[in-house]
């Protein structure tokens, strides 16, 4: 009994000194918000520029030929290879060195960008060798160019198919908008550590918020591109094993439903 009675008071303790850290933390909410935006501006010219060149690199290791597929594989391979953080750190105190000034939002920007471009052209290339070499054939009988082919046919159903894999991509890449905090960069986490810097005791409070900010913003961001894989939806024709794994995933889905309710009768 004992025990018990010592055990109430400690765990209202513990729920005051919860609900005290999250009043202490409402001052500090409106910046970190201002600062998240900051991350979302640059989640949006990283992946723009991964967009850009994802989509040559791809282009080129499909059909540049000998040449200019070798040097695509040789970028794609590069930027695969070094760590992310290593990459952001030769692309901010490497320009000076050339007397070439950059900030932190542009080296996080082009590091960044880069390497997500060689992940993008892998998702591309392997949406455009999904599309039957038939229709190809069929643009060009039409007189069209290979190059008037390429844009007109192959890539637009391309982009399509690879919605899903630039979701996933899209996940992973705002999440690495964080690491700009390694070049002095005042993003979200930048702004979280001062302050936690200054209020030790609201470190665990304050990296919660960070967190539960990255949630709702992938949250929301796969629903959107969710909306937009359903809306450009080519019937009949999705990237192998898409399909499959999705009609799995429902009826597991259905399955577990279906024990549930037996499980409550």
């Amino acid at each position: 009994m004992a025990g018990s009675s010592l055990a109430v008071p400690s765990q209202l303790s513990e729920q005051e000194t919860l609900i005290q850290n999250i009043a202490r933390l409402a001052p500090f909410i409106p910046s970190l918000l201002r600062a998240s935006l900051i991350n979302i501006q640059l989640l949006i010219g990283l992946i723009a520029l991964g967009y850009v060149f994802g989509t040559l690199t791809a282009l080129l290791q499909v059909y540049g030929g000998k040449i200019l597929g070798t040097v695509a594989r040789i970028y794609e391979w590069i930027f695969r290879s070094v760590p992310a953080l290593v990459l952001l750190f030769l692309f901010y105190y490497g320009p000076p060195r050339f007397g070439i000034g950059i900030s932190g939002f542009a080296a996080a920007m082009f590091a960044l960008g880069f390497r997500s471009s060689a992940y993008q052209s892998q998702i591309f290339r392997g949406a455009i060798q999904s599309i039957p070499s038939g229709q190809m054939l069929a643009a060009r009988s039409m007189g069209m160019s290979r190059i008037q082919a390429i844009f007109s046919i192959i890539l637009p159903q391309a982009f399509r198919l690879s919605i899903p894999g630039w979701t996933n991509e899209f996940s992973s890449v705002i999440k690495d908008t964080t690491l700009a905090y390694a070049v002095g960069f005042n993003e979200v986490l930048r702004t979280a550590r001062i302050v936690y810097d200054t209020h030790y005791d609201l470190a665990m409070s304050v990296l919660i918020f960070v967190a539960l900010i990255f949630m709702v913003l992938t949250l929301a961001g796969n629903a959107l591109m969710g909306g937009v894989e359903r809306r450009f939806r080519i019937p009949g024709l999705q990237v192998p094993g898409h399909e499959k794994t999705r009609q799995s995933s429902r009826t597991s889905s259905d399955s577990w439903g279906l024990r549930l309710r037996n499980f409550w009768r």
